[in-house]
Order: structure tokens, then C-alpha cells, then sequence
């Protein structure tokens, strides 16, 4: 657990200077961070959705994550959650007179948990430190998100110092978890986990740059089906060719 733990420290002190620097940025410079933090997400995004082996796995999960995500209504449920921690966290903002606006509040805690939590290295990472006590990838993720975290909270605000509390209960679930569920999702789930991610990286990108909003947290379920459908699909394919 020490690599999550350094994980998540890395998230509050880059969230913590990206608040130090919105704090002082202008509106106008404000939109320079928005679109740089779009722009950069999109890449990420494309990287990682281009990693898929199979097009029909990734589109499969995204639909039918997509549908049990909305008729569940996760995205509302995590915003509530964004809004119920600013209403608790209001009182200190008063009295340091920085108070931020629930709605923003509550995206920057789910776009950044979405942002540090949809890739592969978070689980590998998790399942490689929990089992074989290597820490290597997710040190390197924790330098990587801290950086991201930096500009996610110079243009969300506080919500993003959330996403900490996030990455502790996700990646620790895997390092405690890891033994028994790498074998369950195989080499090609994590690969069809991570594509999966990075389309719901491009949604957020979308929204950042204001070309299209997505009701993201809705797909968090295609994260879920996005190993089960490929072990499908490998069994399939098996089944198949024996035939």
C-alpha cells in the first residue's frame, strides 16, 4: 500500500499548487488552463483508446456500460457525492476566503478521479506492487498525476483534492486484491480495461475544450465489462476454430 499511499500524497501537494496558481490567475488565463487540460487529456485519451485489440469489445462495453450507468444514474450520484463534500469543506473555505462553486467543485472530483484512475497503470501498477512488491509504475504514475493534478486544480478548484481519497480506495483494492484478479482479467482485459478508459479520457477532453459535454461517469460501468467481454471474446474465438 506504501505506493498508493505515495500516489495519493502526490495528487494533494499537485492539487494543492494548482489551487495555489489558479488562485491567481485571471479569467482569461483560466481558459488557457482549461484547454491545455483539455488538449492533454485528448492525447492521453487517444493513446490509450488506440490500444485496443478488439473495436467490437470496446464498443460493446461502452454501450452497454453506458446504458446500466445511466438507468443506475452514476454520474448524478458521483456529483452529488462532489456536491456533499464541498458543502462539508464550505464552512473552512469561508473563513479563508475561498469559496468554490459546487458544480465545478463536483466535476473537477469526478473528471480527475476518471483522469487518475481509467488507465492500465493503475491497475498493473496496483497488482504489481501488491504482489510482487514492485512500486516502479505506480511512483511513475504518482510523478505524472501530480503534474496533471497541478492544472486539473488550477481549473476545477478544490473538488480535484477529492480524487486523492479515490485513488486510495481504487488502487488499493487492486494491491490488496491483485493475486486473485489478474489471472481473472488476463493481459488482453487490462489492454481492452485501459482503451476503455481512454475513451472516457477523450469525453472529459471533449468537455474541457467546451466541444461536447458526456455524462462520463455514466460509462464507468464499461470499465467493468470491458476484461468480462474480452474473456468472451476469447472463448469465442476458441470455441470457434475448434469448429
Amino acid at each position: 500500500m506504501i505506493a498508493t499511499y505515495v500516489n495519493s500524497l502526490a495528487v494533494i501537494v499537485g492539487s494543492l499548487l494548482g489551487l495555489l496558481i489558479g488562485a491567481r490567475l485571471k479569467d482569461g488565463f483560466k481558459e488557457v488552463v482549461f484547454a491545455s487540460a483539455g488538449l492533454v487529456t485528448l492525447v492521453i485519451g487517444m493513446q490509450m483508446a488506440l490500444t485496443t485489440k478488439s473495436l467490437l469489445v470496446l464498443l460493446f462495453a461502452l454501450v452497454v456500460g453506458g446504458f446500466l450507468g445511466y438507468a443506475i444514474g452514476i454520474e448524478d450520484a458521483v456529483l452529488r457525492l462532489g456536491v456533499w463534500m464541498e458543502r462539508k469543506t464550505s464552512r473552512k473555505g469561508l473563513e479563508t476566503g475561498v469559496v468554490s462553486n459546487s458544480t465545478l467543485f463536483a466535476r473537477g472530483f469526478l473528471n480527475s478521479s476518471l483522469l487518475f484512475c481509467s488507465g492500465a497503470m493503475a491497475v498493473v501498477g496496483s497488482i504489481a506492487a501488491g504482489t510482487k512488491g514492485d512500486y516502479n509504475l505506480i511512483l511513475i504514475k504518482s510523478i505524472m498525476d501530480g503534474c496533471m493534478a497541478i492544472i486539473f486544480a488550477a481549473a476545477y478548484g478544490p473538488g480535484v483534492l477529492g480524487s486523492a481519497a479515490v485513488i486510495l480506495v481504487y488502487q488499493g483494492f487492486f494491491t490488496l486484491a491483485g493475486g486473485w484478479l489478474s489471472p481473472l482479467m488476463g493481459e488482453a482485459g487490462l489492454v481492452e480495461l485501459s482503451a476503455v478508459g481512454g475513451v472516457l479520457l477523450l469525453m472529459i477532453g471533449l468537455g474541457l475544450i467546451k466541444v461536447k459535454e458526456f455524462k462520463t461517469g455514466n460509462f464507468l460501468p464499461a470499465l467493468v465489462l470491458a476484461p468480462v467481454f474480452s474473456r468472451v471474446a476469447v472463448f469465442l474465438s476458441n470455441l470457434f476454430e475448434r469448429l
